[in-house]
């Protein structure tokens, strides 16, 4: 008779072996999102500005180039995996972007009171 432990570890140990096998199906929707999400990125201008979230755009893509030399080789395990990351990627460049965005209107903002306080015109 097994123990929680014992399969919770036999449960562990079957789906560490199931990473390198390639026994799923091709993990077309997750290749779908991760795409949309560079997409998005890209037409907020991630891919330029800020710095940083062009760094994680261009990883997400290299993400998905990386998935689909996994897909074509039958690995698709290993493809969702990168699928995620790139998808993560994207997020995250577009998070950095938005919150750039932010900041730059805060700061025109800012100016704007202080002209406001001071008397000058905007």
């Amino acid at each position: 008779m097994m123990t929680g432990n014992t399969r919770l570890a036999a449960g562990l140990w079957a789906a560490l072996l199931g990473l390198g096998c390639g026994g799923s199906s091709a993990p077309s929707e997750r290749l779908v999102l991760a795409e949309a999400a560079i997409r998005g990125g890209i037409e907020i201008n991630a891919n330029v500005n800020p710095p940083r979230a062009a760094l994680h755009l261009q990883l997400a893509q290299e993400q998905v180039e990386k998935a689909k030399r996994y897909i074509s080789d039958g690995m698709n395990e290993r493809a969702e995996l990168a699928l995620r990351q790139a998808q993560a990627d994207a997020e995250l460049a577009i998070a950095l972007a938005r919150a750039e965005e932010m900041k730059q209107k805060a700061t025109a903002a800012k100016i704007k009171v202080e002209r406001l306080k001071a008397g000058r015109p905007l």
